[in-house]
């Protein structure tokens, strides 16, 4: 008897160069540019590819129109639905209004009104905005139920052959634009979508060329699948980076993913905070958290890729300035410059004068006070929160801390306690 072997999926050079010729007048071929800065510091050749400056500024509109332009006119005249509040809205929003196709897209409740029109903007009267539940699942349940319900056609942000395809295109771009050949690939990784589709042309013309998949240590859904040899649904994960936080990879994309990287690799999501930082000020390249997560990598690979010719795959740049704040906190934490203490504080006049001359460094600066006068009568307590100019004064500081009778607690070794005072 012959056994039965599930075959897997792996999109052809000849579908995505089909993709590519159904997306041309729609998605940008964006630049492949050279980074002087990062160049010089590991010296190698190192090119962004600027996925950031597509229409929608990321690449999903490649797979989103390459999808919705697959689809038959019955299936086009039902509609489509999907359940995002990111870039991947924004790619379905522009595809419905250039191909003239009714959609609806579930987002949760709490999605900032900034993204909720920028999806309306690209949409325009082809798409309507349901805003249901408190989370991504939730919408994502809402969006099930409402193709179920009235046969509309579900537009998969990642686990869908014609989407899978449509971001392979960013491969041929790459391939087609580089003057050498090309060493290394460093590619973002979410659901799998952009990382199964252009590792697989690499795979094809470019064999040699060792694509690594990058992901924020908080969602590490890939490497553990691989790991695991298995697709592996996470419990949690940390949704700061949330255009590559995912739970559970895609079906499809896993065991592409799984036969064509040459490596996976999580990093900090303070380390990608940082990168932003330095993109922005140093670069003038602004990106949003999966963007940078492929040159925040190159620190780990320093030493492999000197003398080598890299690319950088620039996701997307739909990084919201409300989270700027954040953003910088979570770098300087990274760094060890941002330390968060209880200090006890004598009831006594002059106490705090004392701290400030006594304990703080020239160079130290509270950024953070918030002081609570205990039934203690000696002693007051407050969450302080200090920045420093070198990593290596924390040592000083606690020490003098300690030794005049201010040192309470440290809440950065303790997350529960330091989340929920900070």
């Amino acid at each position: 008897m012959l056994s039965m072997k599930k075959t897997i999926y792996f999109p052809t050079i000849e579908s995505v160069k089909l993709a590519a010729e159904t997306i041309r007048d729609v998605s940008e071929v964006t630049p492949l540019i050279k980074s002087v800065r990062h160049s010089k510091e590991f010296n190698a050749e190192v090119l962004y590819k600027r996925e950031d400056l597509q229409r929608v500024r990321s690449y999903k509109i490649r797979g989103a129109y390459n999808k919705l332009s697959s689809l038959s006119s019955e299936d086009s005249k039902k509609g489509v639905v999907c359940a995002s509040a990111g870039n991947h809205a924004q790619g379905v929003a522009l595809s419905c209004k250039l191909l003239q196709i009714k959609g609806t897209i579930f987002m949760p409740t709490p999605t900032p009104s900034q993204k909720v029109k920028q999806v309306k903007m690209f949409g325009e009267e082809f798409i309507e905005i349901k805003l249901v539940g408190d989370t991504f699942d939730d919408a994502y349940h809402a969006s099930m139920e409402e193709c179920e319900q009235l046969k509309k056609t579900f537009i998969h942000p990642f686990n869908d052959k014609k989407v899978i395809e449509g971001q392979a295109t960013v491969g041929l771009e790459i391939l087609n634009q580089a003057k050498a050949s090309i060493d290394y690939v460093f590619v973002p990784v979410g659901g799998g979508g952009l990382s199964a589709g252009l590792s697989t042309v690499f795979k094809v013309l470019s064999p040699k060329t060792k694509i690594i998949g990058v992901e924020p240590e908080g969602a590490p859904s890939m490497s553990v699948s691989i790991k695991n040899n298995k697709n592996t649904t996470l419990k949690h994960i940390e949704k700061f980076v949330d255009g590559a936080a995912v739970k559970r990879v895609g079906d499809l994309t896993f065991p592409i993913c799984k036969g064509n990287l040459h490596a996976m690799i999580s990093v900090p999501e303070g380390k990608i905070c940082q990168t932003i930082l330095d993109l922005y000020n140093r670069d003038a390249i602004v990106v949003e958290p999966a963007g940078a997560l492929s040159i925040a990598a190159l620190d780990y690979y320093s030493e492999e890729i000197k003398g080598k010719n890299v690319v950088c795959v620039v996701s997307g740049s739909n990084n919201d300035i409300t989270r700027t704040a954040e953003i910088k906190e979570r770098a300087l934490l990274y760094e060890n410059l941002k330390h968060y203490f209880i200090v006890k504080f004598p009831q006594r006049a002059g106490a705090l004068k004392e701290f400030l001359v006594e304990v703080l460094g020239p160079n130290d600066d509270i950024t953070h006070f918030e002081y609570t006068k205990k039934s203690n009568r000696e002693n007051g307590s407050a969450v302080v929160g200090i920045e420093l100019k070198s990593k290596n004064d924390l040592e000083p500081l606690i020490a003098k801390m300690k030794a005049l009778n201010f040192y309470g607690d440290y809440l950065n070794n303790t997350p529960d306690l330091f989340r929920f005072l900070v």
